[in-house]
């Protein structure tokens, strides 16, 4: 039982020994950039077996890593080339991935002028976390030489026939040779694209580097084309500021409307409000009549109570009964209101009793005083 128990530790160990020397492997290949590949070619100590496809895929020893070589030109370096490589690193489960970058030479008289030198492809190849190995001027036709110096097992591109140097599909006999596998394209991104984009904006560029503070010979671009720009660009700094007014203006109408239209719904409260207090305090049935039949009838309290004309004071059978011994004068005297003398300052004045009425002894004494 403990012979099984170490035989099961030593296949598990064994197992685990790879892994983490594949994770150191990929610590490494981050923190330092992919090496460069000898001009001698791979010179590994172990015998370098031919694979198939289907062992490829099964798996491979840590110290056998299945060699896979991807080239082209990486112009541009853009997030399509690096998706590639990120398909062909894991197109089997241990792979050491090769990338060849061509020339400058081969390059522009195979496809075109390139943007980026072949050292600034090169160094943008060596800091792609996928890459392990950077072959530089690959050629453009692959032969058979050139796998055997890098012990190269699988070649990967994109299946579609790529057309060059006077043949049909370059990868043509390496498809036939079964050492082929097949990688997807990115669309909507590639370096003619971004070339494309560049060249149909070409004022907009020429424009932002002279404002970064390119010169025109740099650029290439005469002094009339250097003016034009410049006075495009203050055009544009004008406009924009006419767009930034335009929008805080009518911000401004915007927050203006907005409050007028709150003064008004609050001008209209206030001014229901004042007429429904006015209305509450002077209408018919309003505080202020009310205070007003009050105050008249304090007023009436207290003023000097006048007798009217029907009251028994005035009547006839009153005169005649306030001095039976007056003459005729005197009785017509005092039947006439009209020809009484009027009252002194010492005449007698009326003096009102609980029940509103004037006392009997103050007439008597004015009758008298007459007489």
């Amino acid at each position: 039982m403990a012979g099984k128990r170490r035989g099961r530790g030593s296949r598990v160990q064994q197992q685990q020994a790879p892994q983490a020397q594949r994770r150191g492997t990929r610590r490494l290949a981050l923190r330092e950039p992919a090496a460069f590949a000898k001009s001698t070619g791979c010179d590994l100590e172990t015998p370098h077996e031919k694979l198939t496809i289907a062992q490829a895929r099964r798996g491979t020893p840590a110290h056998r890593p299945v060699r896979v070589y991807a080239d082209g030109i990486f112009d541009l370096f853009h997030s399509g080339h690096a998706r590639a490589l990120m398909q062909a690193k894991n197109v089997f489960p241990n792979v050491h991935l090769i990338v060849g970058v061509c020339s400058d030479e081969l390059t522009h008289k195979y496809k075109g002028y390139t943007v980026m030198t072949e050292d600034e492809r090169y160094e943008a190849l060596r800091h792609c976390r996928y890459v392990d190995e950077v072959v530089r001027d690959a050629p453009w036709t692959l032969c058979t030489e050139f796998l055997q110096k890098h012990k190269i097992d699988f070649v990967a591109h994109d299946d579609i026939p790529y057309t060059s140097a006077g043949s049909e599909d370059v990868y043509k006999h390496i498809k036939e040779a079964g050492m082929f596998v097949a990688t997807e394209r990115t669309e909507g991104i590639s370096t003619s694209d971004l070339i494309t984009r560049i060249v149909r904006n070409y004022d907009i560029y020429v424009r932002r580097n002279l404002q970064r503070g390119y010169t025109a010979q740099e650029l290439n671009v005469g002094f009339i084309n250097e003016k034009k720009y410049r006075l495009q660009e203050k055009v544009d700094k004008m406009k924009e500021t006419v767009h930034t007014l335009e929008e805080r203006s009518k911000h401004f109408v915007y927050r203006v409307e907005e409050k007028s239209q709150d003064l008004i719904h609050k001008w209209e409260e206030k001014s229901r409000e004042f007429i429904g207090n006015f209305l509450e305090l002077f209408g018919p049935d309003g505080a202020w009549h009310a205070i007003q039949e009050r105050s008249g009838r304090v007023l009436q309290a207290l003023s000097p109570y006048s007798s009217p004309r029907g009251s028994p004071s005035s009547s006839p059978t009153r005169r005649r009964s306030v001095s039976p011994d007056s003459s005729p004068a005197s009785a017509s005297a005092s039947a006439s209101p009209s020809l009484s003398p009027p009252s002194s300052p010492s005449s007698p004045r009326k003096v009102r009793t609980g029940r509103g009425r004037s006392s009997l002894k103050d007439a008597s004494t004015y009758s008298k005083h007459v007489q």
